[in-house]
Parts: C-alpha cells; sequence; structure tokens
C-alpha cells in the first residue's frame, strides 16, 4: 500500500486526512485486508506522516491503520514500492501494489486483479477504464492534433504481479508512474480487468469533498 507521497499538489499529504470518519489511507487498507493475507503500508520519508493517530515505521495493528506492518518509503514512488517489497515475505507468489490515495477501491476489484493473474498467461494484471474525453496534443498553446482514443484506456490501481516478476522489474531501480511500466520494460505481458469509474485518485483538494459523496451511499 503506497502512501508514500508527499501530496505536493494537494497541498500536503493527503493520504492521512480524514474521510468519513477514517483516514484516507485506512479506507484503502481496510479494502486491501478483506481480499489479500496481508498490507504493508508504506509512509512518507522524513516524519511527513508524524502527528496524531498517524502511523509510523514499525508500527503494527490499530496504529497501522489495519495494516500488517508499516515501512518508511523513498523519494519517489518506485522507490517507496521496492521498500514495501523489501518487507513481503520471501515466499508470497502474488504481490498487490495500491496507491493509498484511491480510497475507494473495494475489495471486488482487488480480488478481480488477483484471479486475473492466477489464471492468465501475465506477469501483471491492471484495471482499466475507457478513455471518455476527446484527447488533444498540444505545443504550449496550440492543439497540434487529435490523439485517438479508440485503443486508450485510463489506468488504475490496485494491480497484480507475479511477486518475482515485480522483484526483477524493480532490482533495475528504474521509475515509472505505475509498476506495470517497469514490467512492460522489461517486455513482460500485462493482462487488465475492467476497473471502476468510482476508484478515483485523490489530487487535488476538490476531489476529497468527491470521495466523502461517493462514500456517503456505502457507510453505515
Amino acid at each position: 500500500m503506497v502512501a508514500g507521497g508527499s501530496g505536493r499538489r494537494f497541498g500536503g499529504p493527503k493520504q492521512f486526512l480524514p474521510l468519513a470518519g477514517l483516514p484516507v489511507a485506512a479506507w484503502s487498507v481496510r479494502a486491501a485486508r478483506a481480499a489479500v493475507d496481508g498490507v504493508v503500508l508504506v509512509v512518507p520519508a522524513g516524519g511527513a506522516s508524524a502527528g496524531a493517530g498517524l502511523p509510523e515505521a514499525g508500527a503494527t495493528g490499530e496504529a497501522a491503520l489495519g495494516a500488517s506492518c508499516v515501512v518508511t518509503g523513498g523519494a519517489t514512488r518506485a522507490a517507496s514500492v521496492r521498500a514495501g517489497l523489501a518487507a513481503v515475505p520471501s515466499d508470497v507468489d502474488v504481490i498487490v501494489v495500491h496507491d493509498a490515495a484511491r480510497p475507494l477501491a473495494a475489495p471486488a476489484l482487488f480480488a478481480a486483479v488477483v484471479d486475473a493473474l492466477r489464471t492468465g498467461d501475465v506477469a501483471g494484471v491492471v484495471p482499466v477504464v475507457p478513455v471518455s474525453d476527446t484527447l488533444k496534443r498540444v505545443d504550449g498553446d496550440r492543439v497540434v492534433a487529435t490523439v485517438d482514443r479508440s485503443d486508450l484506456v485510463a489506468i488504475q490501481t490496485p494491480q497484480a504481479f507475479v511477486a518475482d516478476a515485480l522483484r526483477a522489474a524493480h532490482q533495475g531501480g528504474g521509475d515509472a508512474t505505475d509498476d506495470a511500466g517497469l514490467l512492460e520494460a522489461a517486455g513482460l505481458a500485462v493482462g487488465t480487468v475492467p476497473g471502476d469509474p468510482r476508484n478515483l485518485k485523490l489530487t487535488r483538494p476538490e476531489d476529497l469533498a468527491v470521495a466523502e459523496a461517493l462514500l456517503s451511499g456505502v457507510v453505515r
């Protein structure tokens, strides 16, 4: 569970802000725990997550927002994932990577990527949603082309991987906006499952209000 970002675009570590009575990351951990055997929560380096009730490296159980353990991340997303991988037992055969800033991912989506990985001849599986907006390529403030969106999709997390393949892809120390990109660069096959339009990523402050509204329909 990658929660190591500084939240520069948001204005702070959004993954620990309150959302419908729980920290954002706690919703993500709760969904993951319903579908996987254990959760490693990766928090920002340098004490960016420190504060009342917020998890610190080494925490477990309630102090870890329900995660199995908490580790400190790195300067980039890929570095944070590698820190989390180091805490995953070596005998695990499937590893799921999820961004804590996607608190609306349902347990069923975690199960779907794992099931597709186990039944398909691929090294990784990612959730995808169709691109609905018209896409333009620009140069500065000028449109230079309209992009054909017929074969384009938007990628979400959680993403499931054959553990050995994911570890090998990270051994080179490369960086990517998601872990599937590292597998693709290594020439490994990545499959897809339908994603969930509700599975939004919190990027701007107004996204938190949207997530709150969506959760209000499911929180008892």
